[in-house]
């Protein structure tokens, strides 16, 4: 792993200098590559590339979608490839691995020349982008999450629609009650996923991912081993699909077929559940249920430059206006995501009109931000891994949980070298 990381940076040291050499300023015209993950997203994204291109003639920009699942590694290959696109969506987890191994571009001379104010997003948002004290993007949008539910359900089974009041007892009652094996209904789905999922309840419980200085696991602390068993108790109690029947078919397509009554999900979620036939009139929302307290993690993407354009001077326009108040707004008109940029989120929360989309700003109140490190890919592997045979009940929560730690802290370590 060491060796394949050493080959990383090299390769990425070489796109830098060469980027050093390409950056366009004839003015002529000019295509740039803008990559992104969510096929929901795409719309409103080549919404805000037709205005950019109208105001920047000469530069075309070309839209390219890659499923979440194949994105980063798509990502890498094409980066040690030389052929990466020239403006890319960014998350927390990647941030400091293509910052550190120059993969992207500091943007912080162009944001003094063109006077961008930082300070009209989340200063969390502008932080968590923010690598060796060095700007690498601009905020493009922020999510927390929320328990969704179906009302046809709830209200089939007798069961009041969830609210701030529910813990995780009232919602393990209301999924014992909406469990129906003759029907295929599960109360809930006990996804494996980490940021909609169990780091949410982690926290809830007093619990933690990583230690504040990203030196230590706290996956060995006994209030986070809590978090985990409370969705693992949910599958073994057939509250929730098993492990094997939600990779055969995923938790979100069994909630939007009617399958599973409760479902946490991020705020990227409402534009999937607003356009979907079966959930668009049947579902809604409220805040997660509370565990010894209230939490909810936030997260958000950045749209970033790569270092081997040869394009920097058009992909900074492009980054700009990505980053302006006016694609905010488009964001949050088509309710495609929470918008960055402050002062645009109350568009987005009624663009879906028959959901409680408030709900998922009330809980910035108490939002924990999305657990990083220099090399989170790593450890998220370990998670991943390991917390399979958890969530599969090979493996005890205790005995995972602490394996897991030993893992984590074991690269924890190789990143202070």
């Amino acid at each position: 792993m060491k060796r394949t990381f050493s080959l990383f940076s090299v390769v990425m040291l070489l796109a830098l200098f060469l980027s050093a050499c390409g950056s366009s300023q004839s003015g002529g015209p000019v295509t740039l590559r803008y990559a992104i993950w969510d096929k929901n997203q795409a719309a409103a994204m080549q919404q805000i590339i037709n205005e950019f291109q109208k105001a920047h003639p000469n530069i075309s920009v070309r839209l390219e979608v890659t499923p979440s699942t194949d994105y980063w590694t798509k990502l890498q290959t094409a980066v040690t490839g030389g052929n990466a696109p020239d403006v890319f969506w960014m998350n927390g987890p990647n941030i400091a691995k293509y910052a550190s191994n120059n993969v992207i571009l500091p943007i912080d001379q162009q944001i003094a020349t063109d006077k961008v104010n930082l300070n009209n997003y989340p200063a969390s948002l502008v932080a968590l982008y923010t690598y060796n004290g060095k700007h690498y993007a601009l905020p493009k949008d922020f999510d927390t999450v929320a328990l969704w539910y179906n009302k046809t359900l709830f209200d089939a089974a007798d069961v009041k629609y969830p609210d701030g009041t529910w813990t995780w007892s009232t919602l393990e009652q209301a999924a014992k009650k909406l469990t129906n094996p003759a029907k295929g209904v599960w109360g809930i789905a006990a996804a494996l996923d980490s940021q909609e999922n169990y780091y949410n309840t982690i926290y809830q419980n007093g619990g933690y991912v990583i230690s504040p200085d990203q030196k230590t696991s706290g996956y060995d602390n006994p209030a986070t081993i809590g978090g985990l068993k409370f969705w693992v108790d949910l599958i073994h109690n057939k509250l929730s699909p098993s492990l094997a029947q939600m990779t055969d078919t995923a938790p979100l397509n069994m909630f939007e077929s009617g399958k599973v009554a409760m479902f946490y999900a991020g705020s990227w979620d409402a534009i999937e559940f607003g356009q979907n036939a079966y959930t668009k009139d049947k579902v809604d929302l409220t805040v997660l249920p509370q565990g010894v307290k209230r939490a909810t993690v936030i997260h958000g993407l950045g749209n970033v430059i790569s270092a081997s354009t040869p394009h920097s001077t058009e992909a900074w326009e492009f980054v700009k206006f990505l980053g302006s108040q006016r694609a905010a707004e488009i964001q949050a008109d088509t309710g495609t995501v929470i918008p960055a940029y402050n002062g645009t989120q109350s568009a987005w929360v009624k663009a879906f009109p028959q959901f409680h989309l408030q709900y998922y700003l009330d809980e910035l109140a108490y939002a924990v931000p999305y657990p990083v490190s220099k090399n989170t890919a790593a450890w998220n592997t370990d998670e991943t891994k390991i917390l399979s045979n958890v969530w599969a009940e090979k493996t005890s929560v205790d005995d995972g949980a602490k394996q897991l730690a030993q893992q984590m802290n074991q690269v924890l370590a190789q990143e202070q070298k």
